[in-house]
Formats: C-alpha cells, sequence, structure tokens
C-alpha cells in the first residue's frame, strides 16, 4: 500500500504507523500520550492529493493533536480488525468516523481484503448458488464484481444490496459502540441522490441511505451531514496536486476549498466535545 500511496502524486504524506498496527497512515504521527483526536475513514479522510486534508485543518482550530486514521479503500472491516486502532480511536477525546461505503466488506455473499476492503477475495458457496452462469475468478476489485452481478441479474442483486446494507449497519454499531469517549459521525455528500441498486451509477458512499443512518446515528454523540458548496464544485481540481494522467481520479474526490468547508463545520462540534 504504501507504494501506491507514494505515487499518488508530489506531495510527502509522511506516511507512519501506529503501535503494532500493519496499516499505514497519514503523517507526521501525533502524540498519543496526550488527549487527542482520531478521525477514522476513507480516501477523503486520508486527503488523497490534498496538502493539508480536513483532519489537519481541525487541528489547528481545536488544539489538540488530530490522528489522521484515513485509508485509501478503506470499509468498515480495516478498522474493526486492526486491536491497535480500535485502541487508539476508542481512547480518543472525540471520535470522529466517516461513513464509508456499504460495498467493501466482508459479507454473507464474498470475502474482501482485511486491509485492502475494495478488494474481492472470493464468493461464498451461497453466491456461487444465485449466480452459477457467473465466473468469480475474473474480479479482482468489489466494484468490478457488483457492476458485473447487476448486469446479470438486477432482480438477484437486490438480494446482495439488502445483504451489504443490514452487514453495513450491524458492523458500524459494533464500530461506534467501541468508543469510549463521545463520536461524530461524518457524512460526505449526504444530499446526494444516491442509487442502491445499481453500482455502476451509484456516488459514494455506496448503498448508504438515509434509514442506515438512523440506525446507527442514535449511537454516535452528532451527525454531521456535509455536501460540497457550489463555489467548491465549480473549483474542482483546483490546488489538488496529482500526476496528470490521474486527474480523473482527483476529480471524484473532495477538492481542496470542500476540506476547508468540511473542517469549518466539523471544528465547533469538536471543541464542543472535546
Amino acid at each position: 500500500m504504501s507504494c501506491e500511496i507514494r505515487k499518488l502524486g508530489g506531495l510527502d504524506y509522511a506516511l507512519c504507523r501506529y503501535g503494532a498496527s500493519k496499516l499505514q497512515f497519514r503523517g507526521p504521527p501525533r502524540k498519543t500520550s496526550v488527549p487527542y483526536v482520531a478521525f477514522m475513514g476513507g480516501a477523503k479522510t486520508f486527503g488523497r492529493y490534498i496538502a493539508l486534508p480536513f483532519p489537519a485543518l481541525v487541528e489547528r482550530q481545536v488544539a489538540l493533536p488530530c490522528l489522521n486514521l484515513g485509508t485509501p479503500s478503506a470499509g468498515v472491516d480495516v478498522f474493526l480488525r486492526d486491536d491497535e486502532i480500535m485502541r487508539l480511536a476508542s481512547a480518543a477525546q472525540v471520535t470522529v468516523v466517516q461513513v464509508t461505503g456499504a460495498h467493501n466488506m466482508t459479507n454473507r455473499y464474498y470475502s474482501v481484503h482485511p486491509r485492502r476492503n475494495d478488494r474481492f477475495i472470493a464468493p461464498s458457496k451461497l453466491l456461487c448458488s444465485i449466480y452459477p452462469e457467473v465466473d468469480f475468478a475474473e474480479f479482482h476489485f468489489t466494484r468490478h464484481l457488483l457492476n458485473a452481478l447487476w448486469t446479470v441479474s438486477n432482480t438477484r442483486f437486490e438480494l446482495v444490496v439488502n445483504e451489504l446494507q443490514e452487514a453495513w449497519v450491524a458492523r458500524m454499531r459494533l464500530l461506534i459502540g467501541r468508543m469510549t469517549g463521545p463520536s461524530v459521525l461524518l457524512w460526505l455528500n449526504a444530499h446526494d441522490e444516491v442509487s442502491t441498486s445499481d453500482p455502476t451509477i451509484g456516488s459514494a458512499p455506496l448503498f448508504v441511505t438515509q434509514r442506515m443512518i438512523a440506525q446507527v446515528e442514535t449511537m454516535a454523540a452528532k451527525l454531521i451531514q456535509v455536501s460540497p458548496s457550489r463555489r467548491a464544485v465549480s473549483e474542482g481540481t483546483t490546488g489538488m496536486v496529482f500526476p496528470k494522467e490521474e486527474k480523473k481520479q482527483a476529480a471524484q474526490l473532495a477538492g481542496v476549498r470542500a476540506h476547508r468547508e468540511i473542517a469549518d463545520v466539523l471544528g465547533p462540534t469538536i471543541r464542543r466535545l472535546a
């Protein structure tokens, strides 16, 4: 993973590890011997292509170290499987949990890589029985797999989506339930129109609905919903650092102004809770 992250274009992400965790995170590492805030999430929390992602901007506002525990391609599983990261998150003064998609998790139909949750590992016997015509050896990523399953049969695909959504709610409740301090649920792009059926057009976080959020938000101290302003959207990739060939990937992520907007919304809540 470290080599891939270093290729994300010109930025020094100062990759670091905490304790015995096998995961690498954006550094420099913050002190955990003093009160701190922890941020758990995916590529947007990590701040791919962004010099100052929103955890770093919040750190300036709250005067507390902010651990950026965001990791590209993360689902809920990557955190629940890592005892060191769960220990750090649960010990934080405040823990911010970015809502990630429901597709990058091991479930009754397929398994994913324990650290690279977007990597498809194998189908279950149940999935093979539902889709006997599919050659699962062709797939290496969850999104590719789901696109194919939907194309073969969108009726059968609804069974898969229902399973992913139920597993997501259970996993998120388990994650938030292990926090000893207050947690903030951060739902980015919350006002987008989200398809819960077609993975080719669904926007991130994939398959997550208001109904699902309602089932977990009561366990958090605060639910914060942020969508980029029109100005942030119009600025696109302005200020982002990426190789020319990765402009498409950069355009799919939150830009510089969007990160500032997220930080400005999070900052007052974290100051109050900490």
